[in-house]
């Protein structure tokens, strides 16, 4: 699987070290910056590029999924969330890993490098990667009305599918 990779500075040395696991695991990953350590650098630029690869490779048919570390994760995640397609999630826990991905078929992962250590880090990573969207009907049709708004602007009605 190919997965995109962005951070802030506060998650650089996290980044680093799971790149390298990653890639000694089979995946291809693409680091999208930045490539030295800023403690003034702006993660915007970095998380969006990260998404924007993501849906580029799923729209292509890659396989590919994004991570983006901060030192919360919670401005990363928003960053990423502002590309048309990407579905971030701010996964903390094993459970909030796999919902991200069993219900809400989310596609980038961010993550607080200030909240949890390189063995947590990777955990949540390898559930994420791991588990797939579940396909019900439910979730199916809240995605949709996501993507609906996201392309029209215009809020669904509970219920409504696209």
């Amino acid at each position: 699987m190919r997965i995109h990779l962005a951070t802030d500075h506060a998650g650089l040395e996290l980044l680093r070290d799971l790149a390298d696991h990653l890639e000694g695991g089979g995946h291809e990953v693409i680091d999208h910056g930045p490539t030295v350590f800023d403690a003034l650098d702006d993660y915007p630029g970095f998380c969006i590029a990260a998404g924007q690869a993501v849906v580029a490779d799923q729209l292509a048919g890659v396989e590919a999924l994004g991570i983006v570390l901060g030192g919360s994760g919670n401005g990363e995640q928003i960053a990423a969330n502002k590309v048309p397609g990407v579905r971030a999630a701010l996964i903390w826990n094993r459970d909030t890993a796999v919902l991200a991905r069993e219900h809400n078929d989310a596609n980038v992962a961010a993550i607080g490098a200030r909240q949890h250590g390189f063995d947590e880090a990777v955990m949540l990573i390898e559930a994420f990667i791991a588990t797939a969207f579940s396909g019900d009907e439910r979730h199916v049709r809240r995605i949709s009305q996501i993507r609906h708004f996201e392309t029209s602007g215009d809020v669904p009605a509970s219920g409504q599918t696209f």
